[in-house]
């Protein structure tokens, strides 16, 4: 006879047997498809961690290199209305390569995660928005939305006894829930920070400045952060000791 399984039919009774492929129900047996555990988290398709970077990474590089040869590109190409500017130019190029990136993701892992989708909604938002009433303001506000957006969720989730940093990343780290607690809290408050240091160099610096530091100096800033939550990771991990 067929090994029980433990059984996720809504249909089953206690006086029914449940197996593997087959159900005895009423003396008689059933083929049965088999049905997931529901309580399981679903998987998705393994990505190459390279090719992951690229996509995280990629709008924002093409943004930098679209800006600083933007003069040059606009000359070469003839650019008329709305890429009068390399702002405008740039901005155009990362709402596209926004997209493209979220499509191949897409069709390698078959999901789509929320911050992602956020980051593409707010980027086309204040892209058009830009590019529609050629005032670059939206899109150097876009930071400091999207940072903001993220920031309050997380600290908003923690509030009510709930760590939406565990449900987003719960498949790639595994922490107690102590570490997943302290892990959202300092995402939440670092959110914030970058909000407000966006807010003080677009306000304060020139564009050119604001471009770069949009890259070299929030990467820098994410990655240091990063590290430093290593300890604190390491402390709470839960993944066994490899012998």
């Amino acid at each position: 006879m067929p090994q029980t399984n433990q059984c996720y039919h809504r249909i089953c009774k206690p006086r029914e047997a449940c197996y593997r492929g087959t159900r005895i129900m009423h003396g008689r047996l059933y083929f049965m498809t088999p049905q997931p555990d529901p309580e399981s988290p679903s998987e998705e398709n393994p990505i190459n961690p390279t090719l992951k970077l690229t996509l995280e990474m990629g709008p924002i590089i093409l943004f930098v290199l679209s800006y600083n040869f933007g003069d040059r590109l606009i000359s070469f190409f003839n650019l008329s209305d709305p890429f009068t500017k390399p702002i405008f130019l740039a901005t155009a190029v990362i709402m596209v390569a926004t997209l493209i990136a979220i499509a191949i993701s897409w069709s390698v892992t078959r999901t789509l995660p929320a911050m992602p989708i956020v980051t593409a909604v707010v980027v086309s938002i204040f892209g058009g928005l830009t590019l529609y009433l050629q005032d670059d303001t939206f899109i150097k506000l876009k930071p400091t939305i999207i940072n903001t957006l993220f920031g309050v969720t997380l600290i908003s989730g923690m509030l009510m006894g709930k760590s939406f940093l565990k449900t987003v990343m719960g498949q790639a780290f595994q922490l107690d829930q102590e570490g997943w607690n302290k892990l959202t809290w300092r995402w939440g408050f670092f959110f914030l920070a970058l909000a407000v240091v966006n807010e003080i160099v677009w306000r304060n610096f020139s564009e050119g400045f604001w471009v770069g530091f949009k890259f070299w100096g929030m990467t820098g800033l994410t990655m240091a952060f990063v590290a430093s939550q290593l300890p604190m990771m390491m402390k709470h991990s839960t993944e066994p000791d490899e012998d």
